[in-house]
């Protein structure tokens, strides 16, 4: 059995994929990229304001599924340059306290939109 969280504070999926799906008491959020869900253009400001409006659209999304950053267990991260890891780790580190979530991080070509960064997460209800 599956569950579709949709959140009205981040954007729409652009294609056949939900926000996120929870299914028993885990719930995967689709990996999010920094896009304004208003005019669908990419948010101005460099890697760490980019970095801060993916973790708010997820932050948005675990709310509407009733969890909070402290229930994710699992973070994969995309960026297309590695240069930019250190500033993107400065703004992730304030979204988690205590106990970090395992997590991985890649470099790839390219992500949609042009995107510099992609972020999915798997969060664990109580």
């Amino acid at each position: 059995m599956k569950q579709i969280i949709l959140s009205n504070n981040a954007p729409e999926p652009y294609g056949p994929y939900s926000q996120a799906v929870a299914s028993g008491n885990l719930v995967f959020v689709a990996g999010q990229i920094p896009i304004d869900a208003a005019d669908g253009q990419l948010v101005p400001g460099g890697i760490r304001a980019q970095t801060r409006q993916v973790m708010e659209y997820i932050r948005a999304i675990l709310t509407e599924a009733g969890l909070d950053f402290s229930h994710v267990v699992k973070v994969s991260l995309f960026l297309t340059d590695l240069q930019v890891f250190a500033e993107v780790n400065e703004v992730y580190s304030n979204y988690f306290t205590g106990k970090f979530p395992a997590r991985e991080t890649v470099q790839v070509a390219a992500l949609p939109r042009n995107a510099a960064i992609e972020i999915s997460v798997i969060a664990v209800k109580p």
